[in-house]
């Protein structure tokens, strides 16, 4: 059990320690993401992440992936991370490509551990950067939704991961302004996206097909009952301990009053 006191010093301390650091520095990564955001724009890199782009070039990328197993796999995680650190659009056709080159399994992996990197990133870089600044505009109603959160903080990764509701950029940054640490958030984010990237993957392997029809494929396919249910499923059982520990605390409330 942690000591109060403790806490308060070692939180003290690390105030202290943000407060020495010059404005240069906390905003120096929100400058290069905002660079490497205009520079995807400006350059029309946007162009690669479409199904036409995937299909004009898909015999390369297969021949090329086959003669290039460990160099193909580290330049899609490490564009994956990029892709999300930057809050780039295309992660779903970033998606459909792994599982294409890469299979369902392995792709999806790829994916997953892409994305948990970059997004990661963007954690770590609005905890520093942002999160002291939002706290302060917030005030007192972020601190009550902190303590609510933090308190089964694991459990609330998982459901914001796994239900498809709200974007994943924004889910990348709240717990930062939350207070998250920086374990639960990649426990969340690793295991949470894992469900929907492996569908995708899923899809994006079976493209072939898609491609010799000269059709395109299914994105809604995540909100069909046949998937979203057992999603939705994991979503709740995820629950389980928010649930019961609001039950225990009742029990014990109902018995106070009794006795």
């Amino acid at each position: 059990m942690s000591d109060p006191e403790s806490d308060r010093l070692q939180d003290g301390t690390t105030s202290q320690t943000k407060a020495h650091k010059p404005l240069w520095m906390r905003v120096l990564p929100i400058f290069v993401i905002a660079m490497g955001i205009a520079a995807f724009f400006f350059f029309d890199l946007d162009r690669y992440l479409s199904f036409q782009a995937l299909s004009d070039h898909r015999e390369f990328l297969i021949s090329w992936t086959a003669d290039n197993r460990v160099l193909a796999a580290a330049i899609f995680i490490v564009g994956y991370c990029v892709m999300v650190a930057l809050s780039l659009p295309g992660a779903v056709w970033a998606t459909l490509a792994g599982g294409f080159v890469f299979g369902t399994w392995i792709g999806g992996l790829y994916v997953v551990v892409g994305a948990t990197f970059g997004a990661t990133a963007i954690f770590l870089i609005a905890r520093y950067a942002l999160a002291d600044f939002f706290r302060a505009k917030a005030g007192n109603a972020v601190r009550k939704m902190e303590e609510g959160f933090n308190e089964n903080a694991l459990s609330y990764m998982f459901v914001l991961r796994l239900v498809p509701v709200f974007p994943f950029w924004l889910v990348n940054l709240v717990p930062a302004f939350l207070g998250v640490t920086l374990r639960t958030y990649v426990i969340g984010t690793f295991f949470g996206i894992m469900p929907g990237s492996l569908v995708y993957a899923s899809v994006g392997n079976g493209l072939g097909a898609v491609f010799a029809q000269g059709g395109t494929p299914d994105l809604g396919i995540i909100f069909q009952p046949s998937v979203l249910g057992p999603i939705l499923g994991l979503a709740a059982l995820s629950l389980i301990p928010v649930i019961h520990k609001r039950l225990r605390a009742k029990k014990t409330g109902d018995r106070g009053i009794k006795s």
